[in-house]
Protein backbone atom coordinates (compact mmCIF):
# COMPACT_ATOMS: atom_id res chain seq x y z
CA UNK A 1 0.00 0.00 0.00
CA UNK A 2 2.23 2.16 -1.12
CA UNK A 3 0.15 4.84 -2.86
CA UNK A 4 -2.44 5.70 -0.16
CA UNK A 5 -3.89 9.13 -1.98
CA UNK A 6 -6.80 9.78 -4.25
CA UNK A 7 -4.82 8.05 -6.92
CA UNK A 8 -4.71 4.35 -4.74
CA UNK A 9 -8.25 4.82 -3.49
CA UNK A 10 -9.08 4.94 -7.61
CA UNK A 11 -6.85 1.94 -8.35
CA UNK A 12 -7.89 -0.33 -5.20
CA UNK A 13 -11.42 0.74 -6.40
CA UNK A 14 -10.60 -0.57 -9.87
CA UNK A 15 -8.90 -3.54 -8.88
CA UNK A 16 -12.28 -4.55 -6.52
CA UNK A 17 -14.33 -4.14 -9.24
CA UNK A 18 -12.38 -6.44 -11.24
CA UNK A 19 -11.46 -9.10 -8.08
CA UNK A 20 -15.82 -9.33 -7.32
CA UNK A 21 -16.28 -9.54 -11.77
CA UNK A 22 -13.70 -12.34 -11.31
CA UNK A 23 -15.65 -13.95 -8.72
CA UNK A 24 -19.02 -13.77 -10.39
CA UNK A 25 -17.41 -15.38 -13.73
CA UNK A 26 -16.45 -18.11 -11.63
CA UNK A 27 -19.40 -18.70 -9.97
CA UNK A 28 -21.00 -18.82 -13.39
CA UNK A 29 -18.38 -21.15 -14.16
CA UNK A 30 -18.63 -23.22 -11.00
CA UNK A 31 -22.51 -23.62 -12.21
CA UNK A 32 -22.09 -24.42 -16.11
CA UNK A 33 -19.83 -27.61 -14.55
CA UNK A 34 -21.53 -28.76 -11.99
CA UNK A 35 -24.60 -29.02 -14.51
CA UNK A 36 -22.26 -30.52 -17.42
CA UNK A 37 -20.71 -33.08 -14.36
CA UNK A 38 -24.06 -34.65 -14.15
CA UNK A 39 -25.12 -35.02 -17.50
CA UNK A 40 -21.73 -37.03 -18.22
CA UNK A 41 -22.15 -39.10 -14.82
CA UNK A 42 -25.68 -39.96 -15.88
CA UNK A 43 -23.47 -40.84 -19.82
CA UNK A 44 -21.33 -42.94 -17.73
CA UNK A 45 -23.95 -44.34 -16.06
CA UNK A 46 -25.43 -45.95 -19.77
CA UNK A 47 -22.16 -46.39 -21.39
CA UNK A 48 -21.43 -48.62 -18.26
CA UNK A 49 -24.40 -50.60 -18.38
CA UNK A 50 -24.15 -51.33 -21.97
CA UNK A 51 -20.36 -52.17 -21.32
CA UNK A 52 -20.92 -54.65 -18.64
CA UNK A 53 -23.85 -55.86 -20.85
CA UNK A 54 -21.60 -56.62 -24.03
CA UNK A 55 -18.88 -57.86 -21.80
CA UNK A 56 -20.85 -60.17 -20.30
CA UNK A 57 -22.38 -61.58 -23.87
CA UNK A 58 -18.42 -62.12 -25.18
CA UNK A 59 -17.16 -64.04 -22.32
CA UNK A 60 -20.61 -66.50 -22.77
CA UNK A 61 -19.33 -66.40 -26.21
CA UNK A 62 -15.71 -67.24 -25.69
CA UNK A 63 -16.57 -69.92 -22.99
CA UNK A 64 -18.87 -71.48 -25.62
CA UNK A 65 -16.59 -71.35 -28.40
CA UNK A 66 -13.53 -72.47 -26.39
CA UNK A 67 -15.76 -75.35 -25.50
CA UNK A 68 -16.71 -76.10 -28.75
CA UNK A 69 -13.51 -75.18 -30.50
CA UNK A 70 -10.65 -75.40 -27.94
CA UNK A 71 -8.14 -72.60 -26.76
CA UNK A 72 -5.60 -73.12 -30.16
CA UNK A 73 -8.38 -71.80 -32.77
CA UNK A 74 -9.67 -69.07 -30.56
CA UNK A 75 -6.07 -67.95 -30.38
CA UNK A 76 -5.77 -68.30 -34.02
CA UNK A 77 -9.24 -66.41 -34.75
CA UNK A 78 -6.93 -62.81 -33.34
CA UNK A 79 -6.74 -60.92 -35.78
CA UNK A 80 -3.19 -58.83 -35.93
CA UNK A 81 -4.50 -55.85 -37.18
CA UNK A 82 -5.04 -52.70 -34.23
CA UNK A 83 -8.69 -51.63 -33.40
CA UNK A 84 -9.10 -47.98 -34.40
CA UNK A 85 -10.34 -45.37 -32.05
CA UNK A 86 -12.01 -41.63 -32.85
CA UNK A 87 -12.78 -39.86 -30.38
CA UNK A 88 -14.59 -36.23 -30.59
CA UNK A 89 -14.18 -33.84 -28.25
CA UNK A 90 -16.01 -30.89 -26.62
CA UNK A 91 -15.17 -27.62 -25.03
CA UNK A 92 -16.94 -26.04 -22.20
CA UNK A 93 -15.88 -23.11 -20.09
CA UNK A 94 -11.82 -23.52 -20.83
CA UNK A 95 -11.92 -27.63 -20.65
CA UNK A 96 -11.83 -29.86 -22.97
CA UNK A 97 -12.94 -33.39 -22.88
CA UNK A 98 -13.98 -36.43 -25.30
CA UNK A 99 -17.65 -36.09 -25.52
CA UNK A 100 -17.68 -38.91 -27.43
CA UNK A 101 -15.40 -42.05 -28.71
CA UNK A 102 -16.15 -44.78 -31.45
CA UNK A 103 -14.02 -47.75 -32.13
CA UNK A 104 -13.64 -49.53 -35.58
CA UNK A 105 -12.37 -52.92 -34.48
CA UNK A 106 -10.94 -55.38 -37.69
CA UNK A 107 -13.27 -57.60 -39.05
CA UNK A 108 -12.07 -60.71 -39.64
CA UNK A 109 -13.93 -63.85 -39.59
CA UNK A 110 -12.46 -66.45 -38.30
CA UNK A 111 -11.73 -69.43 -40.60
CA UNK A 112 -12.77 -72.48 -39.80
CA UNK A 113 -14.63 -73.11 -36.33
CA UNK A 114 -18.28 -73.24 -34.67
CA UNK A 115 -20.44 -70.46 -35.14
CA UNK A 116 -20.01 -69.93 -31.75
CA UNK A 117 -16.46 -68.58 -32.77
CA UNK A 118 -17.63 -66.55 -34.88
CA UNK A 119 -20.35 -65.29 -32.58
CA UNK A 120 -17.91 -65.07 -30.00
CA UNK A 121 -15.62 -62.29 -32.67
CA UNK A 122 -18.92 -60.65 -33.07
CA UNK A 123 -19.49 -59.68 -29.50
CA UNK A 124 -16.08 -58.50 -28.47
CA UNK A 125 -15.91 -56.07 -30.95
CA UNK A 126 -19.31 -54.94 -29.77
CA UNK A 127 -17.70 -55.05 -26.56
CA UNK A 128 -14.66 -52.87 -27.11
CA UNK A 129 -16.65 -50.77 -28.90
CA UNK A 130 -18.65 -49.99 -25.64
CA UNK A 131 -15.43 -50.14 -23.32
CA UNK A 132 -14.06 -47.16 -25.78
CA UNK A 133 -17.56 -44.95 -25.08
CA UNK A 134 -17.16 -46.06 -21.61
CA UNK A 135 -13.39 -45.22 -21.30
CA UNK A 136 -14.36 -41.55 -22.93
CA UNK A 137 -17.58 -40.86 -20.93
CA UNK A 138 -15.21 -41.87 -17.71
CA UNK A 139 -11.88 -39.15 -18.95
CA UNK A 140 -14.53 -36.64 -19.85
CA UNK A 141 -15.58 -36.80 -16.26
CA UNK A 142 -12.14 -36.67 -14.72
CA UNK A 143 -10.63 -33.51 -16.43
CA UNK A 144 -14.32 -31.86 -15.78
CA UNK A 145 -14.23 -32.65 -12.05
CA UNK A 146 -10.46 -31.77 -12.08
CA UNK A 147 -11.77 -28.16 -13.55
CA UNK A 148 -14.72 -27.91 -11.48
CA UNK A 149 -12.44 -28.45 -8.15
CA UNK A 150 -9.83 -25.86 -9.92
CA UNK A 151 -12.46 -23.43 -10.13
CA UNK A 152 -13.68 -23.85 -7.05
CA UNK A 153 -10.35 -23.32 -5.09
CA UNK A 154 -9.50 -20.00 -7.55
CA UNK A 155 -13.24 -18.72 -6.47
CA UNK A 156 -12.50 -19.29 -2.34
CA UNK A 157 -9.29 -17.14 -3.08
CA UNK A 158 -11.21 -14.30 -4.93
CA UNK A 159 -14.35 -14.27 -2.44
CA UNK A 160 -12.03 -15.02 1.24
CA UNK A 161 -8.74 -13.71 0.52
CA UNK A 162 -8.29 -11.14 -2.72
CA UNK A 163 -11.67 -9.36 -1.95
CA UNK A 164 -11.43 -8.83 1.56
CA UNK A 165 -8.10 -7.71 1.32
CA UNK A 166 -8.76 -4.84 -1.28
CA UNK A 167 -11.70 -3.90 0.84
CA UNK A 168 -9.58 -3.93 3.83
CA UNK A 169 -6.96 -1.80 1.60
CA UNK A 170 -9.61 0.56 0.56
CA UNK A 171 -11.17 1.34 4.31
CA UNK A 172 -7.58 2.16 5.41
CA UNK A 173 -7.28 4.31 2.06
CA UNK A 174 -10.77 6.49 2.69
CA UNK A 175 -9.78 7.07 6.54
CA UNK A 176 -6.63 8.43 5.66
CA UNK A 177 -8.09 10.40 3.04
CA UNK A 178 -10.73 11.49 5.89
CA UNK A 179 -7.93 12.26 8.00
CA UNK A 180 -6.80 14.59 5.67
CA UNK A 181 -9.16 16.36 4.55
CA UNK A 182 -10.29 16.93 8.24
CA UNK A 183 -6.54 18.39 8.82
CA UNK A 184 -6.51 20.68 5.65
CA UNK A 185 -9.73 22.10 6.67
CA UNK A 186 -8.90 23.07 10.11
CA UNK A 187 -5.59 24.41 8.79
CA UNK A 188 -7.81 26.42 6.63
CA UNK A 189 -10.07 27.15 9.94
CA UNK A 190 -7.05 28.18 11.83
CA UNK A 191 -5.31 30.41 8.82
CA UNK A 192 -8.22 32.03 8.55
CA UNK A 193 -9.36 32.78 12.44
CA UNK A 194 -5.79 33.98 12.41
CA UNK A 195 -5.82 36.38 9.36
CA UNK A 196 -9.04 38.00 10.97
CA UNK A 197 -7.91 38.28 13.95
CA UNK A 198 -4.49 40.29 12.54
CA UNK A 199 -6.48 43.05 10.55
Amino acid sequence: MADTGRAGRVRVERRLVTARHGALLLDRKDRILTDELERLRLQVGRTSEEWERLAKEAATWLSRASSLDGAERVAAAATAEQAEVKVVWENAVGVRYPEDASCSPPVAEPAGGSSALALAARAHRAAVSAGVKHAAAQRAIRLVSAELTATRIRRRAVENRWIPRLEGELVTIRRRLDEQELEESLRLRWATQTKGHRS
